[in-house]
């Protein structure tokens, strides 16, 4: 049975520091390390960074208990942990060079036996790559038999969702895909020291492209229930009630539609498959394309709608990719506030509840974020683009007078 007193854990975002925590609580000693100083700061206040269910509370007792500290550089540790960002480029290739950094900045850190997992989403081969970078900076541990025999390396993806991170890291099913058998098992022994869920050993190949797989068919559906809207639209037909009354068939589960599809996950990784096979992956492609073109169709709705005042306010309702979070990564509702900011002649308000502050991707315009009661007296346009809880609240008579846009049916 393989022990571990200590993990370091590189990258202390929507997922690394959720990790961290959890590891600390479960007893180990953690280093959290991130190159953002502020947040650095933060964490060893005991208070988080970003916005997550609970994490402020547990966050608050390992600093305090001494089971977790945050800083800008790695430590030595039993177990060395990347979940940095993997963005993609502008020819949608997987961007690897935060996990290359990330990787090259543990190297002088690591010591016979110790175990590396990269938890970032990856392309398939990016842990062998990982694995490079790692011997090219300590040909020591090459000589001496590599990963399997002189350390362990795997890749354990993260399956969490947003506002139920602390509690799906515990309980979800983890994937773990070593370079070795051995490596895979000394893995599944770091992740057995908090999870309830069950471990399944794989290869690292497969566990890459099973995480790229399970949002690539999340992605498709979506596009499905998107393309269905455009449809819809077309023949003057209700989509909300449409797919309705299709789900009512005991083998139907269509999704919903809406404004686009975000965040660092379904956004980004369907990508990564088509650029590793882009002769072949037709479908993927395909999905991607339709959900990525329906900011573009919102827009338009909007612009239709402007053209009937002299000068109108458009309230844009959301920013974040999804409800009840604070995430702007990939937001399809942030991209469609942007282009309206900049496309449009008139006023435009931003209603966000979970910030609280104008994004950097709007600090150049001249939109204004406000609170939801003043956007609402003051608008003449409502755009719903994600359905955070405090919207699903407006009463009926506040927008009865308003033309409203609504992306995401909640005021049906």
């Amino acid at each position: 049975m393989h022990t571990f007193n200590s993990v370091c854990v590189v990258g202390l975002g929507y997922i690394g520091l959720p990790t961290a925590a959890v590891f600390a609580k479960a007893g180990l000693s953690v280093t959290g390390v991130d190159v953002n100083k502020n947040a650095v700061e933060t964490i060893n206040s005991g208070k988080a960074h970003i916005v997550e269910v609970d994490l402020d509370g547990l966050l608050q007792g390992v600093v305090s208990a001494g089971t977790l500290k945050a800083q800008t550089e790695p430590a030595e540790a039993n177990a060395f942990v990347i979940a940095v960002p993997t963005p993609f480029k502008g020819d949608h290739a997987a961007d690897l060079s935060y996990v290359e950094a990330a990787t090259r900045s543990i190297a002088p850190y690591v010591r016979p036996g110790n175990l590396i997992v990269l938890e970032s989403t990856v392309p398939p081969g990016a842990t062998d790559k990982m694995v490079e970078w790692l011997e090219a900076e300590r040909p020591d541990l090459k000589q001496v038999g590599g990963a399997g025999t002189a350390y362990y390396a795997a890749h354990c993806p993260e399956r969490v969702l947003p506002g139920r991170v602390l509690i799906e890291l515990v309980q979800n099913d983890r994937i773990i895909g070593g370079m070795t058998e051995a490596c895979a098992e000394r893995a599944q022994a770091l992740y057995e020291t908090f999870l309830r869920g069950e471990c399944f050993l794989t290869n690292a190949r497969t566990a890459e492209m099973a995480k790229l797989s399970e949002n690539a068919f999340r992605d498709v559906n979506i596009a499905f229930a998107n393309e269905l809207s455009l449809i819809s639209d077309e023949l003057d037909i209700d989509v909300w009630e449409l797919i309705r009354l299709a789900n009512r068939h005991p083998r139907v589960n269509i999704l919903q539609p809406g404004p686009g599809v975000g965040g660092h996950c379904i956004a980004v990784d369907p990508w990564f498959i088509v650029d590793a096979v882009p002769q072949t992956a037709k479908l993927i492609r395909t999905a991607r394309e339709v959900n990525d073109s329906k900011p573009e169709t919102v827009i338009n709705k909007v612009k239709k709608a402007v053209s009937r005042f002299k000068d109108p306010i458009v309230a844009c309702l959301g920013l974040a990719f999804k409800a009840d979070i604070d995430d702007l990564r990939s937001s399809p509702a942030l991209d469609i506030t942007v282009r309206l900011a900049n496309e449009l002649e008139c006023k435009v308000l931003a209603v966000e509840p979970n910030i609280v502050g104008l994004p950097k991707a709007l600090s150049d315009t001249e939109v204004q974020l406000t609170d939801l009661t003043n956007a609402l007296e003051q608008a003449d346009i409502i755009l719903l683009l994600v359905d955070h809880r405090e919207f699903k609240r407006v009463p009926a008579k506040s927008r009865s007078e308003k033309v409203v846009i609504d992306t995401r049916g909640i005021w049906r």
